[in-house]
């Protein structure tokens, strides 16, 4: 059983304590039933259960703002007990997050519904061949033509390609060079034109494709926010996820500790269990403190977001760097104290081992983590 004492810390109040038992519950029953052999087909129920839930009402909020630590508290829980899981719930909120700040009345009303009520899946669609963390040279165009836009280009590891039906899509207008050119849309998955080209298999299975856009015609009324305004929108969004990121870090960082308590108190070696081995025991330290530094890392910068500090970016860059590079180690050391197991496929700490790896990558990479956190710093 994972530690829950930081739910007491003063970053919560009852209504979060609430929602993370209620997850809690819900985790430890639905999670039992995941097909991973099927991962769209999976993915698909889990968005349809948490609709069922109305837990998604969390990832698309009806008002302009979200919880965001509510959404680290769903995002950890799940985390800890299903990867897939915590991908899927993620999704519906990183692909509407746009809509969600900067969306129409009318854009909110054709999508946010379905998406809470898990009849539609979302992705965001940023990422480039060549601009992967380098967002503001992305290079696929929409061009103005009357009232409508024309997109042109390719999208690529997009989570939830192939399987979604609304993509929240980033392109270039012209309206500046660099971060100053890009504007945001909202894309059906059905329009004429767009296609997904290929599936990407990846260490820790989850749906992701690349996208082409071939004269994908969109009316004007497509565009989230102003012209011009994608990139800050992106970082906005951005903003509000990183944290969350951290979170299932952080969740796969508390399992990967529950499963290694149980292993070192069950394996004997010499008669005796691991356990009593200080060198085992300073392992188990080391884990557990970690863990506590990173949960701490994760809820200031949620709490911060929530309270309308002035300044996030530097806060959730923290997070993400510091909970995804430990949880990393954290469950690098349960392999090592599983020994052969460890590697095992169908072992929880191997599962995990492929279930970390991506988080030090997508939404900025731990590099680019560390050039936010050092302009941040010093003031440029």
């Amino acid at each position: 059983m994972a530690d829950k004492s930081f739910l007491d810390w003063p970053f919560f109040d009852g209504k979060h304590r609430a929602l993370a038992a209620w997850i809690d519950d819900w985790a430890a029953r639905a999670t039992r039933q995941i097909d991973h052999a099927d991962t769209d087909a999976a993915c698909r129920a889990l968005v349809a259960a948490m609709g069922q839930e109305t837990f998604l009402e969390h990832a698309a909020p009806q008002g302009p703002a979200f919880d965001v630590r509510a959404l680290c508290l769903i995002r950890e829980t799940l985390a800890r007990h299903d990867g897939l899981a915590d991908f899927a719930f993620a999704m519906q909120g990183l692909g509407t997050g746009a809509l969600t700040l900067f969306g129409t009345h009318a854009q909110k009303e054709a999508w946010l519904p379905k998406v809470r009520r898990g009849e539609a899946i979302a992705a965001f669609a940023l990422t480039e061949p060549q601009s992967g963390s380098d967002v503001a040279n992305a290079t696929m165009t929409a061009t103005r033509d009357g009232d409508s836009y024309i997109l042109n280009g390719e999208k690529t590891w997009i989570s939830n390609g192939g399987i979604a039906d609304v993509y929240t899509v980033f392109a270039r207008t012209g309206d500046g060079p660099g971060a100053r050119g890009l504007s945001a849309f909202v894309v059906p998955a059905d329009l004429p034109g767009f296609e997904v080209t290929e599936r990407l298999e990846v260490i820790a299975p989850h749906p992701l494709a690349t996208l082409r856009f071939s004269d994908v015609r969109l009316p004007a009324s497509a565009r989230i926010g102003d012209s011009g305004a994608g990139f800050k929108i992106a970082m906005s969004v951005l903003d509000v996820f990183r944290s969350t990121v951290a979170a299932a870090a952080l969740g796969f960082a508390r399992r990967a500790l529950d499963e290694s308590l149980t292993r070192i108190q069950t394996r004997k070696v010499q008669g005796a269990p691991l356990a009593d081995l200080q060198i085992v025991q300073g392992h188990i330290a080391d884990m557990a403190l970690d863990i506590d530094a990173s949960a701490l890392l994760i809820y200031r910068a949620a709490w911060a977001k929530d309270s309308g500090a002035p300044r996030v970016t530097r806060e959730a860059a923290m997070a993400k760097l510091f909970s995804t590079d430990q949880a990393q180690k954290v469950i690098d050391t349960a392999v090592q104290l599983h020994g052969g197991d460890g590697v095992r496929k169908g072992q929880k700490v191997e599962e995990l081992y492929r279930d970390i790896r991506a988080l030090r990558i997508y939404e900025g990479a731990s590099d680019v983590q560390r050039v936010i956190i050092a302009r941040q710093t010093m003031g440029t």
